[in-house]
């Protein structure tokens, strides 16, 4: 056979060449199915980091949407009166950004959370019991803490329900934000604020006592020569730091990598905000004193408040910028 095949061909050096080519020829001709397994083999692979993705029916629409609908029949009367704290209450106005900035945080990260795996887990509807009772107790109660923040609640117990934990350990800090959207409680505004007035009472009134400035104080009311000058909730510094967290904790976010400097910086908000508040009864003070009282107390007074907030933004940039150049000398790096 083998001499049959040189006497066809003729030259012995094409016999590798040939009879690979000849081979090949066959085995196409002997084994098509093998091949087309194999190529469908090929095209069918797909690597763990990209899992199948499952087509969306119209079911788990009528069913998303069926449930939105029981959601908002649940909770339209709270977020409404949510709302309405926003817009009357200065102390709570930037609720309105939160929610915006937890979507965003989320539609950023779309991308890596359609490559998780959906794990649907039972005790997501442990969380939902919960929050639904969570939501009772605050309707009866009149809480309306409670009633607010099951909704967070819920949306947890949801989203580990239907996708899993480990989604919902990808949205944990966009859900955990919208905590800073719900009004704490008047019990514990009361207790944070007053000890608050306090300290920028003693702040201001030191402070004027350095420019010169007589200065009897008793509790928050600092008595000038011109006229008495209470440090009220608003110049307390409670104001601007609900305000003040939630802008640290955004900008820590976007601009600092470290969880611990990023924890710092929000908790830096407290004493800035006390400083700054303390700082606009100083200038207050010093305007009834040297110039004018009912000056002082009316349009100085109103307009000091967006000074002194953008003054409080430039000192948090100041803190991280302090941070960073500790860090480089503490590593021995130039800055």
């Amino acid at each position: 056979m083998l001499l049959a095949f040189e006497a066809h061909f003729g030259h012995k050096d094409r016999q590798p060449l040939q009879s690979g080519l000849l081979m090949g020829v066959r085995f196409d001709i002997l084994c098509p199915q093998v091949l087309g397994r194999m190529n469908r083999i090929d095209e069918n692979a797909v690597g763990p980091e990209a899992p199948p993705r499952v087509p969306i029916g119209r079911s788990v629409w009528w069913q998303g949407a069926v449930l939105a609908v029981l959601i908002g029949a649940l909770y339209y009367r709270i977020a409404g009166r949510l709302v309405l704290d926003w817009w009357n209450d200065p102390n709570f106005s930037h609720g309105f950004l939160i929610p915006f900035f937890s979507a965003f945080l989320v539609w950023q990260r779309r991308k890596q959370l359609a490559l998780l795996r959906p794990k649907p887990s039972w005790f997501g509807l442990v969380v939902v019991a919960g929050s639904l009772m969570m939501l009772i107790v605050g309707v009866l109660g009149a809480e309306l803490f409670l009633s607010r923040s099951s909704f967070i609640f819920l949306v947890a117990g949801l989203v580990i329900y239907f996708l899993g934990w480990n989604c919902f350990r990808a949205t944990v800090f966009p859900w955990a934000f919208l905590f800073l959207m719900v009004p704490i409680p008047t019990i514990i505004f009361n207790q944070i604020a007053f000890p608050l007035q306090l300290l920028a009472s003693r702040l201001a009134s030191a402070l004027l006592e350095l420019t010169g400035v007589p200065v009897l104080r008793e509790g928050n009311v600092i008595l000038l020569p011109a006229m008495p000058l209470e440090v009220a909730e608003a110049c307390s510094g409670i104001r601007s730091l609900m305000s003040l967290v939630a802008l640290a904790v955004i900008y820590g976010y976007f601009l600092e990598p470290k969880l611990f400097r990023r924890v710092l910086l929000a908790l830096s908000a407290i004493p800035i905000a006390v400083i700054a508040n303390s700082l606009r009864v100083v200038g207050t003070g010093l305007m009834a004193h040297w110039w004018d009282p009912e000056k002082a107390s009316g349009f100085f007074h109103l307009f000091s408040g967006w000074v002194i907030f953008v003054l409080s933004l430039v000192m948090l940039f100041a803190v991280h910028r302090a941070m960073g150049l500790l860090d480089r000398h503490r590593t021995g790096r130039e800055p």
